[in-house]
This record gives structure tokens, C-alpha cells and sequence, in this order.
């Protein structure tokens, strides 16, 4: 009986990592009912970018401790480093621990800046919950072409696409841009019925990656496109809206960073007022990345700079984890308003 037993979880975790696997297998749920009472509620979405196991440990425990839902964000190439089998398991496990940790939250996986119909179907393939397709640097009639493509496949499947239009400047990974454009709200409506997005990121002022304005010496960070988002929620009244490049660049990190060796001079972000005040608005999706990997980062400087003798990296990574930890669970409770939602 044992050994039947035995050889059914072999088979079960073969298909796993060879066959086409349901996001549902591992525990994940996709972005449709997260969006809903986000709307109703007026709050946002936490979707949090990582890279490897300590910034997915961190995102979950904050979460967990939060009861916040969460949306777990990989980029093409963070996919590729974590690599695509591996990242899969990561994930289920992650899930397996936000239950070990009492808190039975609804996680979802998406690709962020999904650029090719290859990409997103590899991605839905392997058991992501959501997709984005990221055609708003072609034209207008090629963006919805290719969305469209993405989207009918990911229905079939019950997974969420997410789509976009302006384009962000900045950079952040793989993605690049040095001239942002703002959405234009007259071209939102036909994009949302042509292609049957489940949700859309526009452009509204922020931007990819730690340098998000260029200041002069006492000018103040301008307000985000309020008004933008007013004319688009007037026009698709009740759609998923998402903003993108939506991290602080929190002060107290980029200090830290500059003072154990770093150079981020004039890093500046999203401030936290601005990010409520449109967490209570048709945005129920706002994307944090930058942020996490200040937080790490300042940490790890810290503990290299004051002990160079450390070589260990659980007393440098683990540190680095708990203060994402606690960077998660701020961004949830004050910032979009998820904390206690899930």
C-alpha cells in the first residue's frame, strides 16, 4: 500500500513539473474577486515584485501578519533567474506557509510586463493565476491585437490579464523607457472592449525603478495625474484600474544605502499621501518594487560595513528579510489599505 501510495506522489509531482499545471494546484487563486472587493472597499491590491526566496518569504509572512491579499509579481527575467520549475514550487510553498502561519490569504502569481504571447503562455502554462501583456509601447490597433491574443487564451483557462496603455519611463529590469506618455482616457473604452482585459494599467506620473523624478534643488515632487484617473474611472466606471511604478523610495533606506558605501543620490518616489489617496480610488492594483529591494538592500550594506568578518549569509540575508517583513506590513496597513482584508 505504501508503495502505491509513494508512486502516486512521484506521478503527482512529475506532472507538476512536466505537464501544464492549473494555478489552482498550487493553491493560488487569480485576480478577479481580489479586484472586486477592492473596489468595493477602496482599497488596493498589494502587488509586490521578487526575485528569489527571501523577498517571496518576506512579501508572505508581511502579508500573513497583515491578513492582507497579496499579488506575487515575477518579471520575464526574474522568472528566468529564479528558473521557471523551481520559481513554481517556490510559490506553492509560499502558499503552504501563509496557512502554516494561520493565515489562509488569497495569493495570486502574475507576470509583470509580460511582452510576447510566448511569454504569457509559457507563464499560464506553468500555473501563474494572472498575466499582464504589455503592448503599450506599439500602436495602438498593435497593442489591442496582441492583448486580445493573450487574453483569449488566458479566459480559457480562468486567468486574469491585465493590460496597459501610456507607457512609464524609467527602469526596472527588463523594462526601459526614458520618455513617459500619459494614457489618453479617450482611447481606454474601445482598448477595455476590444480586447476583455480584466484589468488596465495607465499612466498617470509615476515611473519604473528608485529615480522617479528629476528635481531641482528645493522643487517639490509634482501630484500624480488625478485627473486622469477621474476622466478614466468616469469612462470604464467600475474597471480594475493599476498603477505601475508606484514605489516611496523610502528616505530612511536610500539613507542608509549612502551611508555604508551606496550612491543613490537624488532618489526620490510615489509619495505615501499620494499613494492613499489613490488606493481609495478606482486603482485596486498598485505595484511595489523598488521599494523591496531598498529595504534589502540598506540592511545588507549595514551588517557588511560594521561586521566585514560576516560571511554567513542567514546573518545578512535574514535581517534584510525581516525588515521587507516589516516594510510589507506598513505599506498594507497605512499606505493601501489592505491590511485585515483577506
Amino acid at each position: 500500500m505504501a508503495f502505491f501510495v509513494l508512486k502516486e506522489k512521484e506521478m503527482k509531482l512529475e506532472t507538476l513539473m512536466t505537464q501544464r499545471t492549473d494555478y489552482k494546484e498550487l493553491g493560488l487563486v487569480n485576480t478577479k474577486a481580489m479586484f472586486e472587493q477592492a473596489m468595493e472597499g477602496r482599497y488596493a491590491i498589494p502587488a509586490y515584485n521578487f526575485n528569489n526566496m527571501e523577498q517571496l518569504q518576506a512579501i508572505v509572512i508581511g502579508c500573513a501578519q497583515s491578513r492582507s491579499p497579496v499579488i506575487l509579481q515575477v518579471s520575464g527575467s526574474a522568472r528566468k533567474y529564479a528558473d521557471p520549475i523551481f520559481l513554481k514550487f517556490m510559490v506553492m510553498g509560499a502558499v503552504q506557509m501563509a496557512k502554516g502561519l494561520g493565515a489562509d490569504i488569497p495569493i495570486a502569481l502574475h507576470l509583470d510586463h509580460g511582452d510576447t504571447f510566448e511569454l504569457a503562455k509559457s507563464c499560464i502554462d506553468s500555473g501563474f493565476s494572472s498575466v499582464m501583456l504589455d503592448g503599450s509601447h506599439h500602436p495602438f490597433e498593435e497593442n489591442i491585437r496582441l492583448t486580445k491574443e493573450v487574453v483569449q487564451y488566458a479566459h480559457e483557462r480562468d486567468v486574469s490579464v491585465e493590460g496597459e496603455l501610456g507607457v512609464l519611463a524609467g527602469i526596472e529590469d527588463e523594462i526601459a523607457a526614458e520618455v513617459s506618455h500619459y494614457t489618453r482616457p479617450e482611447e481606454v473604452e474601445e482598448f477595455v472592449e476590444k480586447t476583455g482585459v480584466d484589468s488596465l494599467a495607465i499612466s498617470i506620473g509615476t515611473s519604473h525603478g528608485a529615480y522617479k523624478f528629476k528635481l531641482k534643488p528645493g522643487e517639490e515632487i509634482p501630484s500624480l495625474r488625478f485627473d486622469i484617473l477621474e476622466e478614466v474611472e468616469k469612462r470604464v466606471a467600475g474597471f480594475p484600474i493599476v498603477l505601475h511604478g508606484a514605489s516611496s523610495v523610502t528616505a530612511e533606506h536610500v539613507e542608509m544605502i549612502n551611508r555604508y558605501g551606496g550612491k543613490l543620490e537624488s532618489a526620490v518616489g510615489i509619495p505615501e499621501e499620494q499613494l492613499r489617496k489613490a488606493a481609495q480610488s478606482a486603482l485596486c492594483k498598485i505595484n511595489i518594487d523598488s521599494d523591496g529591494r531598498l529595504a534589502m538592500t540598506a540592511v545588507i550594506r549595514k551588517i557588511f560595513t560594521e561586521k566585514p568578518e560576516e560571511f554567513d549569509p542567514r546573518k545578512y540575508l535574514g535581517p534584510a528579510r525581516d525588515e521587507l517583513i516589516s516594510l510589507v506590513k506598513h505599506k498594507n496597513e497605512t499606505v493601501l489599505g489592505s491590511a485585515g482584508k483577506a
